[in-house]
């Protein structure tokens, strides 16, 4: 049996009552030319007519002096062509959060990994950026609930904020991920889904599970986890959080304190969790995301994981949620949202 577990009156009204509203249904129109990936709002984009969703909801408050965004609204567009589906999203972000568990050389020499959890045990400090989009594969309830179907529901004993999971075993959710650290560098979100998973030993994300394949990301510990065990050769500003393969070499302690190294070493996803292909930009406070999937996902279990735009006559139910430097918490809507092509 569910129990919800929003903290906010409103939220839960809203919840009771929600719909799809007119001005929340996206259309995807059919491209005249072809898309260049580039996580830029090109001239393709410039007749696409696009929504605005305002997201002003949190699921809890942290006590660890976790002050990020109360509320942003996202634009999002979309295109299509003969054999892909195309976002373009847009949000303001006063701060580009990429600092997720780095480690720092100490004044003694030692190495410290940083970190300042709440009491979910979640980081709301040292910690990325992160923006989710969630659509129904066959989950009842979701076209007038949207994802709060199966987030954010209490279970007797368990205090963290974080758990999804769906009613019955033949209901599923997909969920697009996409980590400014973890799988953005590589140019791609990590494919998830939801499943009714409620046992934490099993899984520890709940229902929440990657898809099909490998994930492209590790700690950048070594065997005793006191010091990084890989840096990056010539590192960019941003690459001092993520050591990437293409300069991926093995620790070498010639810092100073106060140094940073990256706590994470990302690699390209592989299998269903590849499927989701983007790139990004942050420019004057603006995050700006542009994203590529295939209409219809091939593969092992691709029918339970992923959404199939394969009948343009539907419409395909869609909810989306912004992490402000965030682990688990984040700004929400309570209304569903739809696409629907043309």
């Amino acid at each position: 049996m569910k129990h919800l577990g929003i903290l906010t009156v409103a939220g839960m009204v809203a919840l009771a009552t929600s719909a799809i509203a007119a001005d929340q249904t996206l259309v995807s129109t059919k491209s005249g030319s072809a898309i260049v990936l580039d996580g830029k709002a090109d001239k393709v984009w410039q007749d696409a007519k696009g929504i605005t969703v305002k997201v002003d909801e949190l699921p809890y408050e942290p006590n660890n002096g976790y002050k990020g965004m109360q509320e942003t609204d996202v634009t999002i567009k979309s295109l299509y062509d003969d054999k892909y589906v195309y976002f373009l999203l847009t949000y303001k972000d006063p701060t580009k959060s990429l600092e997720r568990f780095p480690w720092v050389k100490q004044a003694d020499g030692s190495w410290k990994k940083l970190s300042n959890k709440d009491d979910t045990g979640h980081d709301n400090t040292y910690y990325e950026d992160k923006f989710a989009m969630f659509w129904n594969i066959s989950t009842k309830g979701f076209e007038e609930d949207g994802c709060m179907i199966a987030c954010h529901l209490n279970e007797p004993g368990d205090t963290s904020a974080g758990r999804k999971y769906t009613e019955s075993a033949d209901q599923t959710i997909d969920m697009w991920h996409a980590k400014y650290v973890r799988s953005l560098p590589m140019g791609m979100f990590d494919d998830q889904y939801i499943d009714n998973n409620t046992d934490p030993k099993k899984n520890k994300g709940w229902g929440r599970k990657g898809d099909t394949g490998k994930g492209g990301y590790k700690n950048n510990d070594n065997a005793d986890k006191s010091r990084p065990a890989f840096m990056n050769l010539n590192p960019t500003a941003d690459e001092l959080y993520y050591v990437i393969p293409s300069k991926k070499v093995p620790f070498v302690d010639n810092f100073k304190a106060g140094d940073v190294v990256p706590g994470i070493s990302i690699a390209p996803m592989m299998g269903g969790r590849a499927d989701i292909l983007s790139r990004n930009e942050y420019k004057d406070g603006v995050w700006t995301l542009e994203v590529m999937r295939a209409l219809k996902t091939e593969g092992e279990n691709a029918e339970t994981q992923d959404i199939q735009f394969t009948d343009k006559s539907k419409s395909y139910p869609f909810g989306i949620a912004v992490f402000d430097n965030s682990q688990i918490n984040h700004l929400f809507h309570t209304e569903t949202l739809e696409l629907k092509f043309k």
